[in-house]
């Protein structure tokens, strides 16, 4: 059973000054390494926050999931705008990703992962559709009381994720907090 959902009537939130302060995309991209040959994958795109900087990185694809077809239409419109080609919209669900094994050379998963409710199954089909040698970028809530973001509860401890991680089959290659309430981690495909 999943955790809460982004709400898509909220959308506005995703994209304002604010959170570029907090969470600079771009900046936060070039930390993931994306090149120009790259094919990348956000899961829970949403509104394209992290997608449409990195179709400006890469000349390949990126394909933007999420499982709420309001918020990819949001990004449709915004791709229409931008004149941006190179992503490809997928419906569909993180715990079972529509895309062929190890097709990606990049993962981004940016405040999606406390939304599953099996974990286990989420990492296995980022694994799976990782090239190895290939890497990940989560980025998530820290696991505190504050007032922005899902509930106490559903929210996962970096330091009880890192371990996950690494028993999934992923080689964690840094770690550390943003701006006091988020983390992030990145991994490797071994």
């Amino acid at each position: 059973m999943p955790g809460h959902r982004f709400n898509p009537e909220h959308a506005h939130k995703l994209d304002n000054p604010e959170r570029r302060k907090v969470l600079p995309p771009e900046q936060i991209l070039q930390e993931l390494g994306i090149s120009s040959g790259d094919c990348v994958l956000d899961l829970g795109a949403g509104t394209g926050y992290f997608s449409i900087p990195a179709a400006g990185m890469t000349g390949e694809t990126v394909y933007a999931l999420d499982v709420e077809p309001r918020m990819l239409d949001i990004l449709k419109e915004k791709m229409k705008q931008q004149n941006i080609s190179n992503i490809d919209l997928i419906q569909g669900e993180m715990e079972n990703i529509p895309l062929e094994a190890q097709c990606v050379d990049k993962v981004i998963a940016s405040l999606i992962l406390h939304e599953t409710g099996d974990l286990s199954r989420v990492l296995n089909e980022m694994k799976r559709v990782m090239k190895k040698g290939s890497n990940a970028l989560i980025i998530d809530w820290e696991k505190k009381e504050m007032e922005q973001g899902p509930p106490y509860h559903e929210r996962i401890d970096k330091e009880e994720l890192i371990p996950v991680l690494s028993s999934e089959g992923f080689h964690v290659t840094a770690s550390r907090s943003i701006h006091d309430q988020f983390y992030m981690i990145q991994v490797e495909k071994q």
